[in-house]
């Protein structure tokens, strides 16, 4: 009898198959708990790998804040796991760097209704407000992973390093590296562990996206405290009554605008036209919309005396030139809200960065984009080895809701209740879905047609379900399919857009 592919195991009427037992779970977040906890539902061990201190995952608000990225930053980055244990630092300063702090501001709400952004595995507090702050939701995330056995599962300040199939097995090795800190020293346990499976539940919003504008990256060397990314944005206090360009047109940059402009500040949007992009109706009143950057310029006289170090009183001593041919000038401060890059750089080959999007095989997973994850069934499962699962991928959704939906369907599958369809169905899938999008599009967004997957994921699941004589799956209950009528009725397109995926993260 022929070896089976890793995607074979998963289909037809296969029943001898090695079972799955054990899991690795990386992140700790929405994705990370909802999909361990129903892991754990199905009696599978489950390990989750949390490079930070805390479960929240983008939700938890830290003050400290990630170290700059590079000024222009626009592929997924080559993997650098940076030793620790050969630079001399600090243990607050190894902390930030083996587990950066997220994008989470002060301010930070969340713009989806919870009657729409909840888990199955746990109701919201009776009376609990549509829109809370972010601490309310670490406070649901966490509670969701005590009651269900997921906190005491999780190896935190534990950061994924490689991920691998084990040569001539059915297993991945896992490498990890956990820090360690007493006081003001550090040590660093290196570990390798092998599991039938792995779910990358690690979220898009750790890599900022900064686009290549010319005279930017001058900005930044000669300004670095008034040229910075959204990621590093914790209050508007610094910028009370300055003025600031915000560059790019999310959710974000929408909060910020609305933050920096309540304490008298003066407030300049520069965005490019994108479907994707937040109407203007939604700025605050003084909030100036206006065209994309073109150039930063610096005056021939100004930043070039090495004392300033961005904290200098004064305006920038430079000048914004936009595509319209209007000018700016007299900017206290620069915020890049421009997204993130998406990257799993624990995945070493299946992450090709100089690899172009339309140029992806059927085995890579991130390309130069740096949004698309390719290659996965209904933004799940690895077609070619379908025991490496992703959580989270899909955009433009109600989030909680939707990712402990796909958590449930992969631990039916890995529990072996459900079968996936034929690799070459679920290829021709792919490439059909792929042959409607182009680089740029936003591969993963459901927007208006959340509704239409959940339907089309339920009629698999269930029919196999049954076959076997099992309960079929619950989808989305009333009061949420009432809920998501009403919310989609009061929004337009560009209202949904940004609007939804901030609930999951920023932009």
């Amino acid at each position: 009898m022929p070896m089976m592919s890793p995607a074979e195991r998963f289909q037809g009427t296969e029943t001898d198959r090695a079972p799955i037992k054990k899991v690795a779970v990386i992140g700790a977040g929405i994705s990370g708990v909802v999909s361990a906890a129903h892991l754990i539902r199905e009696g599978i061990e489950v390990t989750v790998f949390e490079r930070t201190g805390t479960i929240g995952g983008v939700w938890f608000y830290d003050e400290r804040v990630d170290r700059d990225p590079p000024f222009p930053n626009v592929i997924p980055p080559v993997q650098d796991w940076t030793d620790l244990d050969a630079q001399g630092l600090s243990a607050e300063e190894a902390l930030v760097l083996h587990g950066p702090p997220g994008p989470c501001y002060a301010g930070l709400k969340n713009n989806v209704p919870t009657s729409l952004m909840k888990s199955s595995l746990l109701p919201w507090p009776e009376g609990t407000e549509e829109f809370v702050d972010q601490g309310r939701i670490v406070q649901y995330l966490q509670d969701i992973a005590r009651l269900h056995h997921v906190t005491e599962n999780v190896q935190f300040h534990t950061r994924v390093e490689s991920v691998k199939k084990v040569a001539g097995s059915v297993q991945w090795s896992i490498k990890t590296s956990t820090l360690r800190v007493e006081g003001n020293k550090f040590s660093v346990l290196r570990r390798s562990e092998d599991f039938d499976g792995v779910v990358v539940a690690s979220g898009h919003y750790h890599v900022p996206f900064v686009p290549s504008v010319p005279g930017l990256s001058v900005w930044k060397d000669r300004f670095p405290g008034r040229v910075i990314h959204s990621k590093s944005y914790r209050t508007p206090e610094p910028f009370r009554g300055k003025t600031v360009l915000l560059v790019g047109a999310g959710a974000s940059s929408l909060d910020i605008a609305c933050e920096v402009d309540a304490l008298g500040g003066k407030v300049y949007q520069s965005r490019r036209e994108s479907k994707y992009d937040l109407t203007a109706s939604r700025l605050p009143e003084a909030v100036k919309r206006v065209a994309m950057v073109a150039e930063f310029v610096v005056n021939e006289t100004g930043g070039l005396n090495p004392g300033w170090n961005g904290k200098n009183e004064g305006v920038i001593p430079g000048k914004i030139l936009l595509e319209d041919g209007t000018t700016l000038e007299n900017i206290d401060y620069v915020v890049i809200a421009t997204g993130y890059i998406t990257t799993y750089p624990f995945l070493e080959d299946l992450e090709q960065p100089y690899v172009a999007w339309g140029d992806a095989d059927e085995r890579i997973v991130i390309t130069e984009d740096g949004y698309t994850t390719h290659n996965l069934h209904k933004d799940i499962f690895y077609i070619p080895d379908p025991t490496l699962v992703f959580i989270g991928v899909s955009q433009l959704v109600s989030t909680f809701s939707l990712f402990d939906f796909q958590a449930k369907v992969m631990a039916k599958v890995l529990a072996g209740h459900v079968q996936l369809p034929d690799e070459s169905v679920m290829k021709t899938e792919q490439r059909e879905r792929k042959a409607r999008f182009q680089p740029g599009d936003r591969f993963h967004a459901l927007l208006l047609g959340e509704q239409g997957y959940i339907t089309e994921v339920l009629t698999w699941v269930n029919a196999n379900l049954t076959k076997v004589g099992l309960a079929p799956m619950e989808g989305m209950d009333a009061k949420w399919l009432a809920a998501y009528d009403i919310f989609k009725a009061n929004r337009t397109v560009g209202d949904l857009v940004d609007k939804a995926v901030v609930a999951e993260g920023l932009h």
